[in-house]
This record gives structure tokens, C-alpha cells and sequence, in this order.
């Protein structure tokens, strides 16, 4: 086994509709939450990716539900179990306020992992600072001088992982959606979209408090998953300066104190018009796809200096998900998302 990591982060759209609250998998033919794919299906296409991924560590964003019947590491380690795969083991931290949770599945031959949240709990009020990511935030969103309470809905998965004699922080991420939903006004959507935009910001600014304090400790750092935004997304990041990924990025920060990714870096150029895409949507009303880049693999410097390789598994940009049709439909099945990952070598 070569001594080199890899490290994927993956959506996968409702992933939970496809287990009971046994975590049993739902491999029949009834339609999935995934438009016009069956459950078989969609469960098959998804074990096709992770096996081609060949990850020793996925951080699955959108994983199964966890509540009172049903539980997230039970039905990924089912998953597993029935396809074969050698990320057996999954870890979850703390529960998400919806039906999708970040969640870590790897291969404990190659990688030992553990939840290690840090910051201290906030009361019920919330707590300036960073606290921990499963209680309350003090901010003021809207500079109006009075603080309000920001909860993640879906709390970052904080893990201390050992690879090949080397320890390393990772910080699982599915932050704030801007998009509103439903039948509304033009001015409902536009005070709906700021408001979105204002908690997605105060979630990436609460986040990057966090990798401050691992960078000010020379942690070994690598912050990824759905940020849900990306540089010169939409029209509201002018009214606001920033992303929510420059924000995670500490691109204001001095160079010690920045995370990096190639696909963020060529984003933010834009010098050619060439941006990286990582999920595929499909817009009713232009009855077309568009392409967004959402998801990333952010690593410290001192990581960064290794010179990883990142990839992005898209199924017509990457000639060699191209050169496998079984390949390339299955990761047009699995989820609107494409994974990522990442290679790092150890020594």
C-alpha cells in the first residue's frame, strides 16, 4: 500500500431516503428522492462511485438521518457491508437539525479516527467567539449593533485522524444554502436571499475562528465538504465583500494563516473565464443544467507544501471518468454533486 492518503468529500443528494429506520438499505425499484431514478438505482451508482474513489477516508455530506429511530453511522456501515467496501467504519458527531448529516466513512486498516470537537459549549443565548459547533453563536448579522443567535443547522464534524504515523485535524463542512425556496415575490426572494447569505457568512466566520486556533497550534489542518457558495457565485456577494469560501480561506490573513485549493484559487482569478464545477442543476424554468462549484478540500500550509493532487471527478471535464461510461453515468445517477478528492502524501 502506497504511503500516500486520500481524502474525498462527497455529497450525495438524499442519501437518507434510501434506508429504513433499521439503516437496512431500500434496494427496490420505488422512485428515490433523485428525479426519475429508482432506490436500486440510485444505491447501486453510489457504490460504483465510492469504489472507483478508492478513498481511504470520504466525508459524506447529506448522510443518513440521526434521530431517536434512525442512525447515521448504522446505515453507512450497512451500506458498506453490502457492497463490499473497504471504508467500513463511519463516525458522526452531533446531530443536524434536517435530514442530512456530515459524517466520515474510511477504512480503519489504513486510518484511525475520532470526534474531537473543540471549543466550550455556549449557553442557551449563545456565546461570541467559537463556541462549540453544536451551540449558539452571538453576532450581529445585520450591523444594527444588537447581536443575534446563529446555530449551525447542520454542525461541522470536528475529527482527529492517524494516517501513516502522521495526525491530522479535519473539519467536515455543509454550510448554509442561499438559494429560497418556494412561491414568493421578487422582494420576498431578495429579502429572503440576504438573509440567507448573512447566516451562510456568519457560519463561515464562525468557522474560520475555529481553523485560526488549529492554525495558531500548527495543527496539520484540512477543512472540506458543501460550502454552498463559492467566489463570484451571485450577485449578493458584492453587497457583502466576500464569499463564505474566501472567509474560510483567510485570504485576508497573512500567508501562515491561510487554507488553500487549486479550484477556489482559479475562481478567484477567473483570468481565463475557466472555473471548476462540482454539481449539476437542473433549472425548470431555462429547462437546462447549470454548473456551480460548491464543494472543496481546503489544507494548512504546512500541507500544502506537499504538494497534494486534488481532482475533481466530474463526468465529462475528467478524460478519465470519460474513458468509463460505466463510471461517468453512475456519478450522473448518484447525486447532483461530483465528489473530490484529494492525494497527500505522508512522507
Amino acid at each position: 500500500m502506497s504511503n500516500a492518503l486520500r481524502i474525498a468529500t462527497y455529497n450525495i443528494e438524499w442519501f437518507n431516503a434510501l434506508f429504513d429506520d433499521r439503516g437496512r438499505l431500500l434496494e427496490d425499484g420505488e422512485l428515490s428522492a433523485r428525479y426519475q431514478t429508482s432506490r436500486r438505482d440510485q444505491l447501486g451508482a453510489i457504490a460504483i462511485v465510492l469504489t472507483a474513489l478508492n478513498a481511504d477516508g470520504i466525508m459524506v455530506i447529506e448522510g443518513p438521518d440521526e434521530g431517536s429511530k434512525r442512525s447515521t453511522v448504522r446505515a453507512l456501515e450497512a451500506f458498506a457491508r453490502h457492497f463490499g467496501l473497504r471504508t467500513r467504519k463511519a463516525l458522526h458527531g452531533f446531530a443536524s437539525e434536517t435530514e442530512q448529516e456530515i459524517a466520515f466513512l474510511y477504512d480503519p486498516d489504513r486510518i484511525t479516527a475520532a470526534h474531537a470537537p473543540l471549543g466550550d459549549p455556549a449557553p442557551s443565548a449563545g456565546a461570541p467567539g467559537a463556541p462549540r459547533f453544536d451551540t449558539s453563536l452571538r453576532a450581529d448579522l445585520d450591523l444594527d449593533g444588537v447581536a443575534e443567535q446563529v446555530r449551525f443547522s447542520k454542525p461541522p464534524l470536528e475529527l482527529a485522524i492517524s494516517a501513516g504515523g502522521r495526525h491530522l485535524r479535519l473539519i467536515g463542512v455543509h454550510a448554509k444554502s442561499k438559494a429560497p425556496h418556494g412561491q414568493m415575490t421578487e422582494a420576498q426572494f431578495t429579502r429572503i436571499s440576504i438573509e440567507n447569505r448573512r447566516k451562510q457568512l456568519a457560519e463561515c466566520q464562525w468557522l474560520r475562528r475555529r481553523i485560526d486556533a488549529h492554525l495558531d497550534a500548527r495543527d496539520s489542518l484540512i477543512v472540506l465538504g458543501d460550502f454552498n457558495d463559492g467566489p463570484g457565485l451571485d450577485e449578493y456577494e458584492k453587497l457583502f465583500g466576500h464569499s463564505g469560501v474566501e472567509i474560510a480561506m483567510g485570504l485576508d490573513s497573512a500567508p501562515e494563516h491561510q487554507l488553500f485549493d487549486p479550484h477556489a484559487c482559479m475562481a478567484l482569478a477567473r483570468r481565463t473565464g475557466i472555473t471548476p464545477t462540482t454539481a449539476r442543476f437542473w433549472l425548470a424554468p431555462r429547462k437546462r443544467y447549470f454548473e456551480a462549484l460548491l464543494d472543496f478540500i481546503m489544507v494548512s500550509p504546512d500541507l500544502a507544501a506537499r504538494r497534494p493532487d486534488w481532482r475533481i471527478w466530474h463526468p465529462f471535464n475528467d478524460p478519465g471518468v470519460m474513458a468509463v461510461p460505466e463510471l461517468r453515468d453512475a456519478i450522473l445517477t448518484a447525486s447532483d454533486h461530483f465528489p473530490v478528492t484529494l492525494d497527500l502524501a505522508l512522507d
